[in-house]
């Protein structure tokens, strides 16, 4: 397992799934992905499935789209009509596809037996998507493997493809539709450089 590799990676995703693409950072990774050169440094996947994505990516931030990417964000991320791809694992794993359920607080009580602040708005469940993607960038900037790997194994792997595969599906934007596939070569990446198996959970959604 390369951190520095899942430390680049996860904070590019964890950023592009969780903020405004008109925010900051949203702003900072659009300028650097709206150039073909990023392709060549994304340690994982092949070119052709890197340019498969790349190339989406660009389409999206051309933002010539009859819907805007800033639109697509709130369609996607926020409503106010139901989201196709829920963000937050406790809608997969709990029967009752509710925030804030058993797996949260699983989730949580993990957190905080490792002593992890996870630095999020308190409004928002801890298992978001962005926020996960977020903190294992952050475990694997601070050189803890052996946390990186429970949290992808236990927290994140066991659903997180399954949002990617609605996502994808359902983006209608060419940009999340080639980050939804950028993210679906990383995770499964990380995936297969874990050396524990990823928790088999019964999935709901």
């Amino acid at each position: 397992m390369t951190l520095e590799n899942i430390a680049l990676t996860g904070r590019v995703l964890g950023v592009l799934l969780y903020a405004p693409p008109e925010s900051e950072d949203g702003q900072q990774l659009l300028a650097t992905l709206s150039e073909s050169e990023w392709v060549k440094e994304w340690p994982y996947g092949d070119a052709e499935q890197l340019q498969t994505a790349a190339a989406l990516i660009a389409t999206g931030i051309e933002d010539k789209q009859e819907e805007s990417l800033a639109e697509a964000y709130q369609r996607l991320f926020v409503g106010p009509d139901t989201l196709p791809a829920p963000l937050w694992g406790s809608v997969y794993l709990d029967k009752e596809n509710v925030l804030f359920g058993n797996s949260t607080l699983r989730l949580r009580r993990w957190l905080r037996s490792n002593g992890i602040d996870a630095q999020h708005d308190r409004n928002e469940p801890e298992d978001h998507i962005g926020t996960l993607l977020m903190m294992v960038a952050w475990l694997a900037e601070e050189r803890q493997g052996g946390l990186v790997e429970q949290l992808l194994t236990k927290h994140l792997l066991p659903w997180a493809p399954r949002y990617l595969e609605l996502l994808q599906a359902n983006a209608q934007h060419p940009f999340y539709q080639g980050l939804a596939q950028l993210a679906q070569i990383t995770l499964s990446a990380w995936a297969a450089e874990c050396s524990a198996e990823v928790e088999s959970l019964e999935l709901h959604f």
